[in-house]
């Protein structure tokens, strides 16, 4: 018996077959680069990339994904998912698996993340809790380009003025970087 449960994008695996929530068994250590190896072919084929994988307490697997060009779709998911269960017996591991897209509200993560977004609106907080909302103009392994509007005052004038601002920010002065939201 397999439980699947689809809620907005994000495959959950019920843990093994046939198994209670309270199942204690002895369980092999699950390893993190063996879970990439096995969905990297699939990850691949699907236009995407990984974000995040990670392993926690009871094997539970987290896998993230992002879509090179558009959204993640359930299929993208499904893939990925069916590539970890070809991968590892659910029966000898005893893991739940939880394949899901990268939230728009969740902040990047990954440099191919910040490529992507390249010419879209983000919102930053730097560290000394100066917020933003810019165009990410630019993103390298060093640090990112922000374009901005900001009101200023400007000398000769009473009145604040908008001001154009192309700024560089290394990624250690940077808390996050999320896509911004407008609902219009």
């Amino acid at each position: 018996f397999k439980l699947y449960l689809y809620l907005c994008g994000v495959k959950t695996i019920s843990r093994g077959p046939d198994r209670a929530p309270f199942y204690i068994g002895n369980t092999p250590d699950m390893n993190v680069t063996d879970i990439i190896d096995a969905i990297g072919p699939a990850i691949v084929a699907r236009a995407c990339f990984l974000v995040e994988a990670s392993i926690g307490k009871d094997n539970d697997i987290l896998i993230t994904i992002e879509s090179e060009n558009g959204n993640v779709t359930l299929e993208d998911c499904e893939s990925v998912n069916d590539a970890v269960l070809a991968a590892f017996d659910r029966d000898v591991e005893d893991y739940s698996l939880t394949v899901s897209s990268a939230g728009l509200d969740q902040p990047f993560k990954v440099l191919r993340q910040y490529v992507k977004a390249i010419g879209s609106k983000v919102e930053v907080a730097l560290k000394g809790g100066r917020k933003l909302v810019a165009e990410l103009t630019a993103a390298d392994e060093e640090g990112i380009e922000l374009h901005y509007v900001a009101r200023e005052s400007v000398e000769g004038s009473r009145k604040k003025q908008n001001v154009e601002h192309s700024e560089r920010f290394g990624y250690e002065a940077v808390n996050y970087v999320r896509p911004h939201i407008t609902f219009e």
